[in-house]
C-alpha cells in the first residue's frame, strides 16, 4: 500500500528566436564552432563512461592559464620580463611615469607632513587610492601591487606579465602601455570609484557571481536586459549617459579585482560569461558604441585580466558578427573565447564551473539568497546515467522527526524520475512523495520522516543518449 504526498519542482525554461535570414550566413561558423568543441565533448563523455558510482564533483582540468612562476617561463620571456623590469625601475627612480609638476601639485603641505611619519624612507609620495596608483619617489603601485622590481614582490612580476602577453613579448609595447594605464587611471579618477554610488538600474546586466573550478571570480553580463526600451533609453540616451555606463563598467572590474591575490600560483584573473539571450541586435547603434568603448577601455588598461571569455544563448546572428571580426582577433584572444547555443549552455557552462555554482537559470544549484544550503554544504555528487538505465539516490532517514532536503538537476535532456520514502520497518507503508514523472529542469523537495527508513529517489534514463545527474541533500533539522 502507498500514501501519496504531493510537492512540485522548480521549473526552468529558455527560449530562443532564431532569424532565419541570418541561418545561411552564419551556417558555416556555427559548424566550425562545434567541430572544434566535440573532441572536448567526447573525451568528456569517456571519463564519465568509466564512473561506476556517485562521486564528488572534482574540480575540472579543461583549461589552464600560463604559468606566473618564473622557473616556467621560457628563456625569452625570462628577458623579456627583466627588460620591463629594468625598465619600469628606471623610470619610476626617475621619476619619468609622470610629469613632476603633476605629482607637486597633488600635495599639500599637511599630506607631506603625513607622509614622513608614516613613511619616513620615502622622499616623497602622493596617494591616490587604496586599490589604485601610489606614486611617490621610489614607489608606485597599481591594483594594490608595487610597480618597483627592487621592493622584490612576487606580485610585481605577476602584474608585468600580464602586460607583457598582452603585447606578445615587445618590451617597449609593453613598456608603453604600462605607463598608458597608469595615466588613464589617474585621468579617469579610478581612486574614487569604488566609493561611487552610479545607481543600481543597471545592476541586472552584469555583475560578480561565485567562481569557477579554478578559483577565478566569475562576471555574467547579461545583455538581454538591455533590450528594455526604457533602460536602454535612460542608459544610452545621451553622451553624458553612456559615459555613466562606461564608468559603472570599469567599477563592476575594479570590484572583480579586488577578489584576486594576484600571486604566482593564485587567482589573478577573471571567468567571464555573456549571455546573449535577447541581446539587442547590430542595429542598435548606441548599445554597439557603449559596448565597444567599454571592450576597448578594458582591453588597453586590464590586459589579460579575463581566463575565459563564455558566450551563452548565442544567436545565429552574433556568429556571422563574430566571423567578421575574427580575423582581427590575435590568437591569444580567440583562444579564450567559447561559444554555446541554448540547447548546450548548461553542458559548457560546467565544463570550467561547479554545479552548485552554476545559477539555477542555466541549469545549475546555486539559488539566490539560498537559506537552506550553505557554502559549506553545497557540493554535489554527480551519477551518469548511462543509454536505458535506471538510477537510485538513497538519503538515509534514521533520525526520526527530521527535516530532509535535497536538490537533483538533470543534463542531457528529460528522464523519468520519482521520489518515495521507504520504511526501516518491512510492515510499514512505503510513501510516494513525488509521482513517476518527466523532468529536465532543477529539483528541489524536502520531507519529513516519521519513522527511521531512506528517501529513494529514482532516474530511469529511456533514451539512447547518455545524461548526468547532479544532487545533493541534508538535513534541515
Amino acid at each position: 500500500m502507498t500514501v501519496e504526498v504531493q510537492s512540485e519542482a522548480t521549473q526552468v525554461g529558455a527560449e530562443v528566436v532564431v532569424p532565419q535570414e541570418e541561418v545561411e550566413v552564419a551556417k558555416k561558423v556555427v559548424e566550425e564552432v562545434e567541430e572544434n568543441n566535440e573532441k572536448v565533448r567526447e573525451d568528456e563523455e569517456e571519463e564519465l563512461e568509466e564512473e561506476t558510482k556517485p562521486n564528488a564533483i572534482e574540480k575540472s582540468s579543461s583549461y589552464r592559464e600560463e604559468s606566473n612562476f618564473l622557473s616556467d617561463l621560457k628563456d625569452n620571456e625570462k628577458k623579456a620580463l627583466n627588460e620591463l623590469k629594468s625598465k619600469v625601475e628606471e623610470a619610476i627612480l626617475g621619476n619619468t611615469l609622470f610629469k613632476k609638476e603633476e605629482i607637486s601639485s597633488k600635495k599639500g603641505e599637511g599630506e607631506e607632513k603625513k607622509d614622513a611619519e608614516e613613511n619616513p624612507d620615502a622622499n616623497e609620495e602622493v596617494k591616490e587610492g587604496e586599490l589604485d596608483v601610489y606614486v611617490t619617489d621610489k614607489e608606485i603601485s597599481i591594483w594594490g601591487v608595487p610597480l618597483l622590481p627592487s621592493i622584490g614582490d612576487e606580485k610585481t612580476n605577476v602584474v608585468l606579465l600580464k602586460f607583457l602577453r598582452a603585447r606578445d613579448y615587445k618590451v617597449n609595447e609593453s613598456f608603453e602601455m604600462l605607463k598608458k594605464t597608469l595615466q588613464w587611471r589617474r585621468d579617469f579618477k579610478i581612486q574614487s570609484i569604488l566609493e561611487e554610488d552610479l545607481g543600481s538600474d543597471l545592476a541586472p546586466a552584469a555583475y560578480m557571481n561565485g567562481i569557477d573550478n579554478q578559483g577565478h571570480p566569475i562576471c555574467y553580463n547579461i545583455f538581454g536586459v538591455l533590450d528594455d526600451e526604457e533602460l536602454y533609453n535612460k542608459t544610452f540616451g545621451t553622451e553624458e549617459k553612456r559615459n555613466q555606463f562606461l564608468r559603472w563598467r570599469v567599477q563592476l572590474m575594479e570590484k572583480g579585482i579586488q577578489q584576486l591575490d594576484f600571486k604566482a600560483g593564485g587567482v589573478s584573473s577573471l571567468l567571464q560569461i555573456n549571455d546573449l539571450k535577447n541581446s539587442p541586435g547590430p542595429s542598435k547603434k548606441e548599445v554597439r558604441v557603449a559596448t565597444k568603448q567599454a571592450v576597448d577601455l578594458l582591453q588597453d588598461n586590464y590586459p589579460e585580466f579575463v581566463a575565459k571569455n563564455i558566450f551563452i544563448n548565442v544567436p545565429f546572428w552574433y556568429y556571422a558578427v563574430h566571423s567578421l571580426l575574427s580575423p582581427f582577433l590575435t590568437q591569444r584572444t580567440k583562444s579564450k573565447f567559447v561559444f554555446a547555443r541554448p540547447a548546450k549552455v548548461t553542458e559548457t557552462l560546467l565544463k570550467y564551473i561547479p554545479i552548485h555554482e552554476i545559477p539555477i537559470q542555466y541549469g545549475g544549484l546555486k539559488r539566490e539568497n539560498d537559506l537552506e544550503f550553505s557554502v559549506s554544504d553545497c557540493k554535489a555528487s554527480e551519477i551518469l546515467l548511462k543509454p536505458g538505465s535506471t538510477e537510485t539516490i538513497e538519503i538515509p532517514a534514521v533520525d526520526v522527526e527530521s527535516t530532509f532536503i535535497w536538490d537533483v538537476m538533470i543534463v542531457g535532456g528529460e528522464v523519468s524520475y520519482k521520489e518515495e520514502f521507504v520504511p526501516e520497518d518491512e510492515t510499514s507503508y512505503t510513501i510516494i512523495i513525488q509521482k513517476d514523472k518527466k523532468v529536465c529542469s532543477p529539483i528541489r523537495n524536502a520531507f519529513k520522516n516519521t519513522e527511521a527508513g531512506k528517501v529513494v529517489l529514482t532516474i530511469k534514463n529511456s533514451s539512447s543518449k547518455k545524461k548526468r545527474a547532479f544532487y545533493r541533500h541534508k538535513i534541515l533539522f
